[in-house]
């Protein structure tokens, strides 16, 4: 309940105080989750669920430039045969780009390119066949559409690779996402916190 109260405060905040500052600049932090695959497939015998999702918190460091953590969690059914997981938790940083001929592809003052790279531990685990379990390094391009000031739909595509160990010892994966990311001022964000926990 905690958790639905703080977001619905947060999302008010964003709606209502939206600063004039920009989303990127230093000490802003952001916050979203991209969702890479979802959906039913329903078949004679058995329904197959499939979802991944990547939460992520990252902290602007400086103008333009955020580091932060990523999540990475994958569960696929295959309709009584067992389920796939894909997992992976680490570090990200995510640049938008400031290069004069970069900003002249982008078709909206809404929209802005960045490149995105993570480096954790990961693991690809089908319920039949190779699984790998290791390092997980991944890098991309994407485009952020602020539809606020504040907020933000994102499409990335990125290229993840996992070397370790199991009954591979390298798994390839070209991810396409959709999601969002909320940006936030530190100051706006510890106040949400503060009102949320009663102080």
């Amino acid at each position: 309940m905690k958790t639905i109260r703080l977001l619905t405060l947060a999302l008010m905040a964003l709606f209502i105080g939206s600063t004039a500052s920009a989303q990127t600049q230093k000490g802003n932090l952001m916050v979203g989750s991209d969702i890479t695959d979802f959906g039913f497939n329903f078949q004679k015998e058995s329904t197959i669920f499939h979802v991944t999702v990547n939460p992520k918190l990252a902290y602007f460091i400086k103008d333009d430039l955020a580091l932060g953590a990523y999540v990475n969690l994958g569960v696929q059914t295959t309709g009584g045969n067992g389920t796939n997981v894909d997992y992976g938790v680490g570090a990200l940083a995510r640049y938008y780009f400031q290069d004069k001929n970069i900003r002249k592809m982008e078709f909206s003052k809404r929209v802005r390119f960045f490149g995105e790279a993570n480096a954790g531990f990961g693991g690809s685990n089908p319920a039949s066949g190779a699984s790998t379990n290791g390092v997980q390094l991944g890098v991309g391009p994407g485009l952020s559409y602020f539809i606020t000031p504040n907020v933000a739909l994102d499409a990335l595509v990125k290229y993840d690779v996992i070397i370790g160990g199991g009954n591979s010892t390298t798994s390839h994966q070209l991810n396409f996402g959709l999601g969002f990311q909320i940006f936030l001022p530190t100051a706006k964000a510890r106040a949400i916190m503060r009102e949320e926990m009663g102080k």
